[in-house]
């Protein structure tokens, strides 16, 4: 009886979090994985140098 009662539970919750996700929208703008992998090199070269080998 519990455990009907848990799966029933579980299957609204995961559908109600699915409903909310699907609802959910941005107005940043989409990002650019160029770009973005520029960015995590250049912070990487400020944190820790050049790489080696590379000067």
């Amino acid at each position: 009886a519990n455990e009907a009662a848990f799966d029933q539970a579980v299957a609204e919750v995961a559908a109600t979090a699915r409903q909310l996700i699907a609802s959910l929208t941005t107005t940043a703008e989409p990002r650019n994985r160029e770009t973005e992998a520029a960015k995590a090199r250049a912070r990487s070269a400020a944190r820790f140098g050049a790489p080696a080998g590379s000067g």
